[in-house]
């Protein structure tokens, strides 16, 4: 069931970098160059409190004193009132929604079901593993793209999902000054005669440091919101990453704090924050992309949703499925895609959760064949034990 929504214009903020220590060189070719940025919201989305139900007779009595104040996209579906960057970019047909998505898992563990999200298997496996935004990358056709291709993650270390074969680099907000250019000039005199593919690093990383520095501060979308987590200044960076001519194509973001076992406080707290502060990092995506906005596909996913009944705390539980976005310059967007389940008793999962009806797979399967153009043959190799899932088509323009 597809719900239309109307054009307006998009409202976004600017984002910044910190560097990235090492640059692959771009295979120069003509023709699109497509990204594609995967942003995993750990902990457990209540997509029913993000993306409102409210023409679900069921949804008032569940949750209808506690919901808070939000925009209605159609006639079933509404959006939290602490998103208008993301309302945004639904009116601008940039922005589209997936209700009552789910990955093939069916437990309530954090780590399961981030296993599973992330490894694109059907079910949880030990031992070593990829992951299916790596093994992505492995496929991605040769020519007008990052030669070899790498990815980006921006954490730590390399997420599951960005496991595997394809080479991957790494970013993560430092704590510390930056080195002023005397002593860089001096490191790299020292690296060029002792290491030269070390100074060559740090060369990078110094250029893209300065390039950060560069930046104007107060910026729209660079200055952090009070009361809200820092998610502007990872995304900002992941976008400035990503837009430069060799910068990666493909990266991992994760953005933490969604199990909200107690005191949800969806119409204002902890979750309302917490989508205030996800739709200011959009935003700031949005903007820091900049010219390749209109080649880049935004994927915004969960391990599981959450109960659909508030608990005896004022909060949610493990649920089942949940909402999921893409946003990008070249969606058919400004739609809601649901088969919806319903949230009447009797139409749960176990009397307690949203029921899966959509394949989050088959999201993420129609987005590689449709603008990452994998070869249909590819999607199995991506998503293994996928072949009665069909992909999902139309949500890109041509």
């Amino acid at each position: 069931m597809s719900h239309p929504v109307m054009r307006r214009a998009v409202l976004g903020g600017l984002g910044s970098l910190f560097a990235w220590p090492y640059v692959p060189r771009l295979a120069h070719a003509a023709g699109r160059d497509p990204r594609l940025l995967v942003v995993i919201l750990r902990g457990g989305l209540d997509g029913i409190s993000m993306l409102q139900p409210v023409g679900d007779p069921a949804f008032a009595a569940l949750r209808g004193a506690d919901a808070g104040e939000s925009v209605r996209l159609d006639n079933m579906f509404a959006l939290h009132a602490n998103m208008p960057k993301l309302l945004a970019m639904f009116r601008e047909s940039e922005a589209l929604a997936l209700h009552a998505a789910h990955t093939p898992y069916r437990g309530r563990s954090h780590f399961d079901g981030q296993d599973v999200l992330e490894s694109g298997l059907p079910r949880v496996t030990t031992g070593e593993r990829t992951g299916w935004l790596n093994r992505a990358l492995v496929a991605l056709p040769r020519g007008g793209r990052v030669a070899p291709p790498k990815g980006l993650a921006v954490a730590p270390v390399v997420p599951v999902i960005m496991q595997g074969p394809a080479p991957v680099e790494t970013w993560q907000l430092q704590q510390f000054r930056y080195a002023n250019e005397d002593l860089v000039a001096r490191l790299l005199d020292l690296y060029e005669a002792r290491d030269p593919r070390l100074a060559e690093a740090l060369r990078s990383g110094a250029m893209l440091d300065n390039m950060m520095q560069e930046t104007p501060p107060g910026q729209p979308g660079t200055v952090r919101v009070p009361g809200r987590p820092d998610f502007v200044t990872e995304a900002a960076a992941a976008a400035r990453i990503m837009a430069q001519p060799d910068g990666p194509r493909v990266a991992a973001l994760g953005l933490n704090g969604w199990d909200t076992h107690a005191a949800q406080g969806t119409a204002r707290g902890g979750l309302a924050n917490r989508l205030g502060a996800l739709d200011d990092a959009l935003g700031a995506l949005r903007t820091g992309l900049g010219p390749v906005w209109a080649d880049t596909i935004v994927a915004v996913v969960t391990e599981f949703g959450r109960t659909a009944r508030l608990n005896g705390t004022g909060g949610t539980d493990h649920g089942m499925a949940t909402a999921a976005l893409l946003l990008g310059g070249r969606l058919k967007g400004g739609r809601v895609l649901a088969d919806w389940p319903g949230l009447a008793p009797e139409q749960l999962n176990e009397g307690r959760d949203l029921r899966p009806t959509t394949d989050l797979r088959a999201v993420l399967a129609g987005v590689m064949v449709e603008h990452l153009q994998l070869p249909p043959a590819a999607i199995t190799r991506v998503f293994p034990d996928t072949s009665a899932v069909r992909p999902y088509s139309g949500l890109i323009r041509a």
